[in-house]
């Protein structure tokens, strides 16, 4: 069993790319994926606007998504980028590591770090309306497909994903991380403003160990061989620092 590393996307993503088709995994997922990329080219920007909590001087975010079919694509670890992506730095990771690594992704459910995706505008906790006129939520878009894509790879997730992103596809027997600071009088402060730095920093060490691992316990011996501050409890794993 080899370990698969499922990160949290970003609201901000890198312009550009190779004028190529849209090339993603877990095929299994790709009617989902249809149906939401038809709904937001549905959407008029204006429209996008206000839904997607798009500023008016990012009007371009919105323009993206009316162009996802033919728009340029990038690898998706490349494309997201941001706090944790920063610390993360995969370009300086070799194509082996990059393998240990996905993204939760609310258009795309889950890819893998070298699937070529396009620029787009959406969040996981968006009501997207159907052209029928009804508004479900991205979690009962997804329904149970996510968590049985994961679940049918085979690989002990480490999950990363932050809670919404949990929620469009949560898998029982994943472990999860968690980031604390000590606080002066001792007691500990869940991490909020740089949580997802130090998920990234904790990424790139698993990511980039000559070591695999298939159960919790394994990564967070790796993770203290790197100089981390560990506690493993249950299958959570808490980053102290």
């Amino acid at each position: 069993m080899c370990m698969l590393i499922v990160l949290p996307p970003s609201e901000t993503k890198a312009s550009g790319g190779e004028n190529d088709p849209i090339d993603v995994s877990f095929p299994a997922l790709n009617p989902v994926r249809e149906e939401i990329a038809d709904d937001l080219a549905a959407l008029t920007i204006d429209e996008q606007l206000p839904l997607l909590k798009i500023s008016e001087n990012l009007r371009g975010e919105a323009e993206a998504n009316l162009e996802l079919r033919t728009a340029p694509v990038m690898p998706a670890i490349f494309r997201y980028t941001g706090v944790l992506y920063d610390a993360l730095d995969p370009a300086s990771l070799h194509d082996d590591h990059l393998s240990r690594l996905a993204i939760g992704s609310a258009l795309f459910g889950v890819v893998r770090a070298y699937d070529m995706i396009p620029k787009y505008r959406l969040s996981g906790g968006t009501k997207l309306p159907r052209r029928d006129g009804t508004l479900p939520t991205l979690k009962a878009r997804w329904g149970t497909s996510i968590t049985e894509a994961l679940e049918g790879t085979g690989e002990f997730l480490v999950d990363m994903r932050s809670g919404t992103y949990q929620q469009l596809g949560r898998v029982k027997s994943a472990m999860t991380v968690r980031v604390e600071s000590v606080q002066p009088d001792g007691s500990r402060k869940v991490v909020s403003h740089f949580n997802k730095h130090y998920k990234g920093e904790l990424a790139r060490v698993l990511a980039s160990s000559s070591r695999d691992a298939n159960n919790i316990e394994t990564v967070a011996d790796i993770a203290e061989s790197a100089g981390m501050n560990i506690e493993v409890k249950g299958q959570e794993l808490t980053l102290v620092v």
